[in-house]
C-alpha cells in the first residue's frame, strides 16, 4: 500500500511517500518556514507525489501530523487531509507529531529512554517521554520548561523544543532531528499498522486554546 504522509505542526512543512510493502520511503521534501505552511503543503504533496511517479488515485492511505502544535499551523495540514481523504475515499490515520519526531531519533541511532520537545512559543514546550523501547511512556504535554527541570534535565532529549532550552535539557543528543520528518512520519504509521494497532484519529492535539479567541461579555448592537 501507498502512504502518502505530511506534517504541519512544527516550523517544517514536510511531505512523503512511503510504500509500505517494501518499507521504502520512495519520496520526500522538507522545508523549514513557519509562516508560510498554508502557501508550501499542496506545492510539497505533488513535488513529492511526482517524485516517486505516484497518482493520487493510486494512494491506500493518508498520514498526518495531529500535533501537538501552533494552532495556524497545525489546521493547515489536517484540514488538507480531511479534504484529501474525503475526495480520494481513502482512510486519513493521525500520528502525535512527537511520535514522528520520536522513531526519526531511534532510526538515527538514539537508545534508551528520552524526551522529545517541540517549541510551543509563549516560552513554553510541548513534549513527551519515551522508554528503551522507542513507546511513548508520557505526554504530549505543554509547560514552561523551568516547570519540568528537575523531571527532565538529566534525560537525553531531542527536538528544536530541547534546544531552546539547554539549561534545562542539559543532555541534548546531538546528531538527532531538530523537526518532524514526514518520512519518519510514514515510517512509524506503518510499523504500527503492521503490528495491527490502531492509529489515532486525524484529530489536533493543540493541547491549550488559540491565541485568537471571541472576547467575552461583549455587547451586542441590534437593530431599533
Amino acid at each position: 500500500m501507498l502512504l502518502l504522509a505530511f506534517d504541519t505542526a512544527t516550523p517544517a512543512v514536510t511531505a512523503a511517500v512511503h510504500d509500505t510493502d517494501s518499507g521504502a520511503t520512495l519520496a520526500a521534501a522538507d522545508q523549514v518556514d513557519a509562516r508560510r505552511h498554508g502557501e508550501l503543503l499542496l506545492p510539497t504533496i505533488d513535488q513529492v507525489l511526482r517524485a516517486a511517479g505516484v497518482g493520487k488515485g493510486q494512494l491506500g492511505a493518508l498520514v498526518v501530523g495531529t500535533g501537538p502544535g501552533p494552532y495556524t499551523g497545525l489546521r493547515v495540514g489536517l484540514a488538507t487531509a480531511a479534504a484529501l481523504g474525503h475526495a480520494l475515499g481513502i482512510p486519513v490515520h493521525g500520528v502525535c507529531t512527537l511520535d514522528g519526531i520520536a522513531h526519526a531519533a531511534r532510526s538515527a541511532g538514539l537508545t534508551g529512554a528520552f524526551t522529545a520537545a517541540t517549541d510551543a512559543r509563549r516560552k513554553e514546550v510541548y513534549w513527551a517521554s519515551y522508554g528503551a523501547d522507542g513507546a511513548r511512556t508520557e505526554g504530549p504535554n505543554v509547560d514552561r520548561p523551568a516547570e519540568v527541570a528537575e523531571r527532565l534535565a538529566d534525560v537525553p532529549a531531542v527536538g528544536a523544543g530541547a534546544a531552546l532550552y539547554p539549561e534545562v535539557f542539559t543532555r541534548l543528543v546531538p546528531g538527532m532531528p531538530a523537526y518532524q520528518s514526514a518520512a519518519a512520519l510514514a515510517a512509524f504509521a506503518a510499523a504500527e499498522l503492521a503490528a495491527g494497532r490502531a492509529l489515532s484519529a486525524p484529530t489536533p492535539l493543540y493541547l491549550r486554546r488559540p491565541d485568537a479567541e471571541v472576547p467575552k461579555n461583549y455587547k451586542t448592537v441590534l437593530p431599533a
